[in-house]
């Protein structure tokens, strides 16, 4: 074999060692982006609204809440979603930071540190609001005003988190504004806490239907759930989620606020936080070809 022929079968066995090098780094990244959950969309914005202690058979199917029956038609109902625990401030927490931090009240003030949903995705360079109506000014450190209790507003307890808190006239009407995930927190009387089903689903339609129309022509996704149900029994409360990405009917997968903590994480390649770590993400509701990016 001349010396020239022994260089090109050298090369050429280089060539083919590189070829499988980077055949496998490629099926290493796609399993580790299958394992991290990659398969799930990734939406422009997230709007999650929380109402308020209601179960599961007084939302669905209830004449008094036609606007929320109709988006339970639009999406995904999730028939088996829970709440973590009672009372309401745990629960908010769950779904904020992946912890209950320890709190089993409504006690107020709490001030509170650690990884949270919105630290996480601004470190990643995404956004994060909290809409919170009727809260006295944006910022707002008090444990109440009017008809607006801070027990429903998980950022204020990490102080550092003010810039991010926000009064619901705060919300854009231009929803190209809108940071990548934001919580909207009705007051006590929208909510259904202090006020009727029938109002929250009104408040419900008149302030976020024009978003989730919106939505579904721009890579976008509303979800609606509630902190606990007004039963300790069992905890179960209804959970829809609706935008372009989503299929509608029915699942009858077991979620709580960790999984939809999760769920976000993996939507936008976050670290999972607390709780979220032990808990499967939201699965079998995405369209096959859905949206992402």
């Amino acid at each position: 074999m001349t010396r020239a022929h022994k260089l090109l079968t050298a090369r050429h066995s280089w060539f083919e060692l590189l070829c499988m090098s980077a055949l496998l780094l490629g099926i290493t990244l796609f399993a580790q982006q299958a394992l991290a959950g990659n398969s799930l969309p990734r939406p422009d914005h997230v709007v999650i609204v929380i109402e308020e202690n209601k179960s599961f058979s007084q939302i669905i199917a209830n004449d008094a809440a036609p606007y929320i029956n109709s988006l339970a038609k639009r999406g995904m109902l999730f028939t088996e979603s829970y709440g973590v625990t009672h009372p309401s401030q745990p629960n908010y927490l769950a779904l904020f930071s992946g912890s209950t931090h320890g709190v089993n009240s409504n006690a107020c003030p709490l001030k509170l540190s650690g990884e949270n949903l919105a630290s996480a995705l601004i470190t990643h360079g995404l956004s994060f609001n909290s809409y919170s109506q009727s809260m006295l000014v944006p910022s707002f450190a008090g444990c109440m005003y009017g008809a607006y209790m801070r027990k429903h507003n998980p950022v204020s307890n990490w102080y550092e988190l003010a810039p991010f808190n926000h009064n619901f006239t705060s919300f854009p009407h231009d929803f190209n504004q809108l940071p990548t995930v934001a919580f909207v927190l009705p007051d006590q009387q929208n909510d259904m806490h202090d006020g009727s089903i029938a109002q929250g689903d009104s408040w419900l339609s008149h302030n976020l239907d024009r978003y989730t129309q919106w939505a579904m022509t721009h890579n976008s996704l509303l979800l609606v759930t509630w902190d606990e149900s007004s039963a300790a029994k069992n905890n179960h409360v209804a959970t829809i989620l609706v935008g372009p990405m989503v299929k509608q009917g029915v699942s009858e997968q077991h979620i709580n606020h960790y999984s939809v903590l999760r769920m976000l994480s993996e939507m936008y390649g976050l670290p999972y936080l607390g709780e979220s770590k032990k808990v499967n993400s939201i699965s079998a509701v995405w369209k096959s070809a859905h949206n992402s990016h």
